[in-house]
């Protein structure tokens, strides 16, 4: 996949593309509803296949002391894309100047001049232009004149009413319901992120875990859940293990101010340290909880080790 980021100099193979736009946090099922439209434009028009979407996300700009809340950081997102068919990616750069492009000089000058866009897809809610005055209604107004085809695909609703929404998997993950996140993802939610080296007291407990902070992640609920644990190779390549995984606070032994999660990846030996690991949460075990003892916590995670088997065996 092409991933462009410099509207200034767009190369000649993106432009003329069928553009699926939006944030894409998480890149769920409704996103992919959103997707297939655009390939469909894309086939019948003969162009690329593109989405464009934006970094960083806007609220972290206009809401910068927000807590974290990101599905899917960059390079997750740009994966789960591509796997999806996109063929173009533009990654916009998104700060407080771009934020403040008025709707048409945003499809005007950007959409129609830089990309040269022949078609464009968007969801019932996506917005853009400064203050958010742009609408799908207002995409199609401004777009006609200039030759853009424009497609709005309606809310997507899984079974059982189920809503397709980024806003539905914060808050199944904010519940540690992992089951109900994957349905609507259409795949595990995971945590992307480099080990680094903590205290190594897990080493000594005989539970040697890779440390890795959720940094611009969001939190979900704080607890043990069995695991899927990639390794990346640096080359491309991901080795998957099964794993038990504390996402929390360490109450009892040398507590963290801000949520970690340590892996401790099932039949592996190996240094993992600055190793990229892939963290998929597949089932909440339990809470997080403060023992009175180190022999306790020994005891309950030998448990949770069994209880993490049991989950990914099934």
């Amino acid at each position: 996949m092409l991933v462009v980021s410099d509207l200034s100099a767009v190369p000649e193979a993106a432009r003329g593309a069928a553009v699926a736009l939006g944030n894409f946090d998480g890149v769920h099922r409704g996103h992919a509803v959103v997707i297939t439209a655009a390939a469909e434009a894309a086939r019948c028009l003969g162009v690329p296949l593109a989405a464009l979407t934006f970094e960083p996300h806007p609220r972290q700009v206009f809401r910068p002391d927000d807590p974290p809340f990101r599905l899917t950081l960059a390079e997750a997102k740009a994966d789960a894309l591509a796997a999806l068919g996109v063929e173009v990616l533009f990654s916009v750069p998104f700060d407080l100047a771009f934020s403040r492009i008025e709707a048409a000089d945003f499809v005007r000058d950007i959409l129609a001049v830089r990309l040269g866009t022949r078609h464009l897809v968007c969801g019932p809610n996506f917005h853009f232009g400064h203050r958010r005055t742009g609408t799908p209604e207002l995409l199609k107004e401004l777009a006609a004149p200039l030759g853009i085809g424009v497609t709005v695909v309606e809310q997507a609703i899984g079974p059982c009413g189920t809503r397709w929404s980024s806003t539905a998997i914060r808050h199944a993950l904010a519940e540690g319901d992992t089951a109900r996140a994957a349905t609507i993802l259409g795949r595990p939610w995971e945590i992307r992120g480099a080990v680094e080296r903590g205290e190594q007291l897990g080493r000594t407990l005989g539970f040697p875990t890779a440390n890795i902070p959720l940094g611009a992640h969001l939190a979900p609920r704080l607890g043990i859940y069995a695991v899927r644990a990639g390794i990346e190779d640096g080359l491309g390549g991901v080795t998957w293990h099964d794993g038990a995984a504390n996402l929390g606070l360490r109450p009892t032994v040398n507590p963290v101010p801000a949520p970690l999660l340590e892996v401790f990846v099932f039949d592996f030996a190996g240094d993992l340290y600055g190793r990229r690991m892939r963290v998929q949460l597949v089932s909440f075990l339990r809470p997080e909880a403060k023992f009175e003892s180190l022999d306790a916590m020994v005891a309950q995670m030998h448990d949770d080790c069994r209880a993490a088997r049991e989950v990914l065996a099934d």
